[in-house]
């Protein structure tokens, strides 16, 4: 077997290299390259390895227990409840799960289009934010201004700002309480959920907290019983969303009741006494339920 001649090498380098070339010369729109065979022809992606010794899909094949019907004939007694659900809290951690964080999954649902997004202005689901606002919460726009360093001319440029899940510290939770005479049971239905974002100053301090949209529950049932929540004490059973919500899975404190001046608990109280008003009115709740029974 003959060896190849020093001075042929860059011949035949070249060769090499102009018929493997078209293994990487097609690319997409945005010039990244597509992954092609030997007859130049693009390659089909391959569906990656199962992370598990099993398939799971009993959570993505559930569905909702609908509600039984409530005549208004039949509503002894009700009480609105807003609280809030505060991700910090141990309880709570598998709202800031990283691989899905809850925010995550409202959001993506409402830029598919599965469910409708509603205005702050208030708490009723009256004003709907329309389909090109919703981008808005994925991110903002702010315009800096530099200096270039050879002539100190001042440019200004846009920076985009992505969502950041981490953001997102607390929830407000909307929901009825109702004693039913038909089946002689209090209920509680959410009506509405929405995540709370933190607002900075320019120098990074602290400002206050906004909700950034209302989502009605009712509608997002259907989603959040087909998305997993970790499960803490066991990996084989994955709680769905909507099992963590309905069985009050969750830690919440109750910062508003409905009450004839339309006040919030911190309005009227302060420091501790807030929680304590708080869990006053929880008492409450669930005295009045006992006493409506006779042993």
């Amino acid at each position: 077997m003959k060896l190849i001649s020093l001075k042929f090498l860059p011949l035949v380098l070249f060769a090499a290299f102009f018929v493997a070339s078209p293994l990487f010369a097609q690319k997409t729109e945005s010039g990244e390259p597509i992954a092609v065979d030997g007859d130049g022809e693009e390659a089909e992606e391959e569906d990656p390895p199962r992370d598990g010794i099993y398939d799971k899909h009993l959570v993505q094949e559930r569905k909702i227990l609908e509600y039984d019907h409530i005549r208004e004939a039949d509503v002894f007694w009700q009480k609105r409840i807003w609280r809030v659900i505060d991700v910090r809290e141990k309880m709570n951690k598998p709202f800031a799960y990283p691989k899905e964080p809850f925010i995550t999954i409202l959001l993506d649902a409402a830029e598919a289009g599965e469910i409708s997004l509603y205005s702050t202005m208030d708490d009723e689901f009256k004003i709907r934010i329309k389909e090109d606002e919703i981008g808005s919460f994925l991110g903002s726009a702010d315009t800096v201004v530099t200096f270039d360093p050879e002539t100190y001319e001042e440019e200004i440029q846009v920076v985009f700002n992505e969502f950041n899940p981490e953001d997102i510290k607390r929830f407000r939770v909307k929901e009825d309480w109702v004693f039913d005479e038909e089946t002689s049971m209090m209920l509680v239905r959410i009506l509405g959920i929405a995540p709370l974002k933190e607002v900075y100053d320019d120098n990074g301090n602290f400002r206050y907290e906004q909700p950034m949209f209302w989502a009605y529950y009712p509608e997002l049932r259907n989603i959040l019983a087909r998305k997993e929540a970790f499960n803490p004490l066991n990996d084989a059973v994955r709680m769905s969303w909507e099992d963590i919500m309905e069985m009050r899975f969750f830690s919440s404190y109750i910062y508003k009741e409905s009450n004839v001046y339309d006040r919030r608990i911190q309005d009227y109280k302060s420091g501790l006494d807030i929680l304590l008003e708080g869990e006053k009115i929880k008492l409450e709740i669930f005295n009045y339920e006992h006493d409506l029974w006779e042993y």
